[in-house]
């Protein structure tokens, strides 16, 4: 199998769909007013079919931000690459920071969502990149292990509130957030990232085979989980169901749960590699220009939804059929913006200034 090239136009297009995944999923929640008298969720096919399509956004965005690292560190020897990928790291958790501070109707200044967990994740990659292929699997393994019996040790509810997840004042403070009591923290969602370097490696080496096999494994170590939660009858707080209980909730996150979307994620990974190899996407399609604008478009949404939407009185007051045209024409404005943008190689936007600060290549990840 020939060796993939420097940089894959899929994978940036891939992270145009995951961000896209992940903003579709909040801006639906946050503005549609909810079921009608009498109905449930269920009664609108439309905003389910729409959540239920897009929770692999989070888990795939995290991965690819591991299959980058992986890329950018490919050359160990390079000069400078541990201090990039340190420097790397903090300017995204900068990132996460400014996020917390602009929308404080979601975050605390501590909160820890999915830039943190990115921004951490890479900048402690000058350790990560020293561990051989076996050592990131076995690293991927031992923090889904750790995961439940550190919610327990935390004591952490079954269903984490917005309030919880954003308090700095319980014992351990931001810690505690980073740790296991945020929305996106390191366990077990670092497992995602981690995978992504190892798939990175897998890429880069022309090997796919050990992405299918891996999530293979993943999705049946997560699925005969769940069904031995439900064969022995586990219940909160006990670790097994902490470990392999299937809720809607997704935080505190269940093993079972990161198991069940990561398998698919690297089944993703292997055919859009294997697709690219075939046919190659061209640097303007416009999944892939908005790939490569993702981190902008994802800095903006939250401010410019969860915020914004209050004062101008949409805020969990559309109906159904006006939440699914603004999601439509918000999409539809990034994908039109991502290629003119692209003109201008996304000048002032956050990737643009991830490249200056951190010296990446304009090609780079």
């Amino acid at each position: 199998m020939d060796r993939p090239r420097s940089r894959l136009a899929t994978l940036d297009a891939l992270r145009g769909l995951s961000v896209l995944a992940m903003i579709h999923q909040h801006v639906s929640i946050w503005l549609w007013r909810g079921p009608d008298p009498g109905l449930t969720n269920f009664d609108y096919p439309g905003l389910v079919a729409l959540n239920v399509a897009v929770v692999i956004g989070a888990p795939l965005f995290f991965a690819l931000s591991g299959v980058g690292t992986a890329m950018l560190a490919r050359d160990a020897n390079r000069p400078g690459l541990d201090s990039q990928l340190l420097r790397r790291g903090m300017v995204l958790l900068g990132f996460g920071l400014l996020v917390n501070l602009v929308t404080p109707s979601w975050f605390s200044w501590g909160s820890f969502f999915a830039l943190h967990l990115m921004g951490l994740s890479i900048a402690l990659a000058p350790l990560w990149r020293r561990l051989s292929d076996r050592g990131l699997l076995l690293l991927v393994a031992a923090i889904l292990f750790a995961t439940p019996f550190v919610q327990a040790w935390l004591e952490l509810p079954a269903e984490l509130t917005n309030s919880e997840m954003r308090d700095v004042d319980q014992p351990g403070g931001v810690l505690r957030l980073a740790l296991a009591a945020s929305q996106y923290s390191m366990l077990p969602w670092a497992a995602t990232f981690l995978a992504g370097m190892w798939a990175g490696r897998m890429i880069d080496a022309g090997r796919l085979r050990p992405l299918v096999v891996a999530g293979m494994a993943l999705v049946a170590v997560g699925a005969l989980g769940h069904l031995a939660v439900v064969l022995t009858a586990a219940a909160d707080p006990q670790v097994l169901w902490r470990a392999f209980n299937i809720k809607v909730g997704w935080f505190p996150a269940p093993i079972s749960i990161v198991m069940l979307l990561l398998g698919p994620v690297l089944w993703v990974l292997a055919a859009a590699v294997r697709r690219e190899q075939r046919r190659p996407l061209a640097n303007d399609n416009m999944l892939v220009t908005i790939g490569r604008m993702s981190l902008s478009v994802f800095i903006i949404h939250a401010p410019l939804f969860r915020e914004l939407s209050r004062p101008v009185g949409i805020w969990s007051a559309l109906d159904p059929i006006t939440t699914l045209a603004v999601v439509a024409g918000f999409t539809g404005l990034c994908l039109w913006l991502s290629r003119r943008w692209a003109r201008v190689d996304y000048r002032w936007g956050a990737e643009w200034w991830l490249r200056r600060l951190t010296d990446v290549r304009a090609s780079g990840r």
